[in-house]
């Protein structure tokens, strides 16, 4: 069981409810609630068009027993061991201090923000109902309870919308909340004063002049069994000056369940300056029916994790075939020096081919009790890596000369040394509003493993999918976790073209021209007040120290 401490003030509340503020999240959105004079009977769950009334003494039972009765079997890919877990958790509040716990809740930051997606999940939810169901569970000496709550509130049947709820379990599980802590500072700790304006003598995010030519090639890799389309976008010029001023072959790597059009606009701007740009589209083995998920590895099979970083080796395999064919690609395919640009599982991918080493020894130890409630999506994926078998796995492609991973996948893939073996410059970009992958584990403590070559883009605000094409679709692109893809995260995709360029022409004779868009400055000059943009070469450590 949970227990903690009794919370007697505000500096302890905010500190506990850090970590299991979660608890509450759930516990108030699975179940309804009734008073001891008023006996709830059912809870109403509402999935889209789909409602179902369910009896409060089954899901007590279920609780106590872990039997689920007809109609909870319904229900039965959801109330999971975890689930059970979770109800019968207790969280210790000091009966004393019970009717000031909802004031002090409402008063912080995460709580305002806990309670306005209650508001959505359970429509009927009033304040003052929610305060006096927390003073009368708090006088059973065991704690808080989902069932004494239950028992506490007053209410006969409670509507709860499903989909809200399950966005309240993904958006305040304790790594989420944790880099939320962080993200509050960071726009001031990595802001860099300068009494002079940043005046570039030009602007590296707009378009450039060469035309901008496309084609689709399919590729079959019958020993995997794998089916990988690519799109090639190329600048329209002369084969042979192609061949007399090679410039980086760029490969885009896309996150699980995304298409190959997610960084369309990227890759057109980057061909638009005269690169050739190769976005595959991996073939994730989905799960259709995502319901029924029990395991990391029913979304993501362990062996993805490996043949991620195979795709690309084997596309630049055939690449480089393709480039000493006659045809429009010839001469235009430089497959001996490759930028390898990935998003979310795709900026895993893109530091495994740039040399970075899976340590599947602490992946297993931070995995032995995976709980998608407890977790961020990120947190309970990465697990799925834990089944593979061979502890020695080489996934380094030493053409790829450079990488820039965005809102990557990252956590415990690599251990606390596996970053250390990527001898390329990486680039990363942090997103502080991101659930998907929390930006403390998968983005900020891993960016402090790479060596000296390396730049943190940290997008204060935004989210998993900012940086992608606002039109395209993405796995995580749901009712259930909110994201900012408008026109006012825009700075950042335009700060992302920039940077891109100017990252990748270091790889080139244009390099020098190039740097000054590698500094705090430019992400700067293109910050707004609801998007602040930092660029550091390192962090400082009270960011990293977190508890």
């Amino acid at each position: 069981m949970i227990k903690h401490k009794w919370l007697s003030g505000a500096q302890v509340f905010i500190q506990a409810h850090r970590e299991k503020l979660w608890y509450l999240a759930i516990a108030l959105t699975l179940q309804g609630f009734a008073t001891p004079t008023i006996a709830a009977e059912r809870v109403t769950l509402k999935l889209g068009a789909f409602e179902s009334a369910i009896a409060i003494s089954e899901l007590e039972q279920f609780a106590k027993t872990g039997a689920l009765s007809s109609q909870l079997q319904l229900y039965s890919a959801f109330l999971t061991p975890q689930v059970r877990e979770v109800l019968n958790s207790r969280l210790q509040i000091d009966p004393q201090q019970a009717d000031g716990y909802i004031a002090q809740l409402s008063s912080s930051p995460y709580g305002k923000q806990l309670l306005k997606y209650l508001g959505v999940a359970v429509p009927e939810l009033t304040l003052p109902q929610l305060q006096a169901a927390v003073t009368i569970a708090a006088q059973q000496a065991n704690g808080v309870s989902v069932v004494s709550l239950i028992k506490a509130y007053p209410q006969e049947n409670i509507v709860i919308d499903a989909t809200s709820a399950i966005a309240l379990a993904v958006e305040f599980n304790p790594s989420y909340l944790q880099s939320q802590a962080v993200g509050l500072s960071l726009a001031d700790k990595l802001a860099v004063t300068s009494s002079t304006a940043f005046k570039p003598s030009f602007d590296p995010a707009k378009s450039g002049k060469a035309t901008v030519l496309e084609q689709t090639i399919v590729l079959q890799d019958r020993k995997r069994d794998r089916t990988i389309p690519v799109d090639i976008y190329y600048p329209q010029q002369n084969s042979l000056l192609s061949a007399l001023r090679p410039t980086p072959l760029v490969v885009i790597s896309p996150g699980l369940g995304a298409n190959r059009q997610f960084f369309s606009y990227l890759a057109r701007h980057l061909a638009s300056h005269g690169l050739t740009v190769a976005a595959l589209e991996h073939p994730d083995r989905l799960t259709k029916n995502l319901s029924n998920i029990s395991s990391p590895n029913q979304v993501l099979p362990a062996t993805e994790f490996i043949n991620r970083p195979k795709d690309i080796s084997f596309l630049l395999d055939q690449l480089s075939n393709i480039n000493r064919q006659s045809g429009e690609l010839q001469g235009k395919l430089n497959t001996e020096t490759v930028s390898v640009i990935g998003h979310s599982l795709g900026g895993y991918t893109a530091l495994a081919v740039a040399g970075g080493e899976l340590n599947l020894q602490q992946l297993r130890q931070a995995c032995k009790n995976p709980n998608p409630l407890a977790q961020s999506p990120a947190d309970w994926l990465q697990c799925g890596a834990a089944n593979l078998i061979d502890s020695k796995l080489k996934l380094q492609d030493r053409r790829v000369k450079n990488a820039i991973a965005l809102n990557p996948v990252i956590g415990q893939l690599f251990g606390e040394n596996g970053l250390n073996k990527v001898s390329v410059p990486v680039l990363i970009l942090a997103s502080t509003e991101d659930a998907i992958t929390p930006v403390l584990n998968h983005q900020l403590r891993p960016f402090t493993q790479l060596g000296d070559q390396k730049y943190l883009i940290t997008a204060i605000g935004g989210t998993h999918l900012s940086v992608g094409n606002p039109n395209s679709q993405a796995l995580t692109d749901t009712a259930v976790i909110k994201e900012r893809r408008g026109v006012e995260v825009q700075p950042l995709r335009q700060l992302i073209s920039g940077v891109s360029l100017a990252f990748i022409n270091q790889l080139t004779p244009e390099a020098n021209n190039y740097q000054a868009f590698l500094t705090p400055a430019y992400a700067q000059s293109l910050s707004t007040p609801s998007l602040p943009l930092r660029l550091s070469t390192e962090l400082p450590k009270s960011v990293i120290d977190q508890p």
